[in-house]
């Protein structure tokens, strides 16, 4: 018997309320609950870009960052990165940095459909090729940073909400994404100081 994978909600402050089924927080009324966002960087400074499957309940077909997903009750946020990354794309990090702690947002697809999490912002470095899950991914790309940076920020891409609000927060960190500082973990919302 499979158990089915619970999501942490929270307040606005970002203290667990709680828990309820993935599957039944994405809807016209989604709780405002705990998530991650990732940007994966190989050895040049490229980001890895990816298309989300088709059969997604969230922005299907849409391109975005590397990697997003939802901490399991009591799981670190870095572990829950390196753990999707696994699942999604193949990829084994030694680590994820913390780059934004306190990333928020709401979305609503043209549907109805809400996507409202707190979502702090990763940075993994990776050297090997990305395997995508036809589950989770339906295609993937590396682009330049700085050239993706400025697609998205001048307009240009068509890319997921989220990432568009998040990508002219992490260019302020620097134009180089290997160099950016990491964010302590003690700037992490309440329910994610695991």
């Amino acid at each position: 018997m499979t158990t089915e994978e619970q999501v942490v909600l929270v307040d606005r402050s970002g203290h667990a309320l709680g828990t309820a089924p993935k599957t039944s927080v994405h809807s016209r009324d989604t709780p405002l609950h705990l998530a991650f966002s990732s940007y994966v960087f190989d050895r040049e400074g490229r980001v890895l870009l990816t298309r989300r499957a088709d059969h997604k309940i969230t922005w299907p077909g849409v391109w975005t960052n590397s990697c997003c997903g939802h901490p399991l009750p009591g799981e670190p946020l870095d572990r829950a990165v390196m753990r999707r990354l696994a699942y999604e794309l193949g990829l084994k990090a030694e680590r994820a940095d913390l780059m934004l702690p306190d990333f928020a947002y709401r979305a609503v697809m043209a549907n109805g459909i809400v996507e409202h999490e707190l979502c702090p912002v990763f940075r993994v470095t990776v050297a090997a090729p990305a395997v995508p899950n036809p589950d989770e991914v339906g295609e993937v790309s590396w682009m330049p940073w700085k050239e993706f940076a400025e697609g998205v920020l001048n307009g240009l891409l068509a890319i997921s909400p989220w990432c568009r609000e998040q990508v002219p927060q992490l260019a302020e960190l620097g134009s180089d994404p290997l160099a950016w500082r990491p964010a302590s973990a003690g700037e992490l919302p309440p329910a994610a100081r695991l």
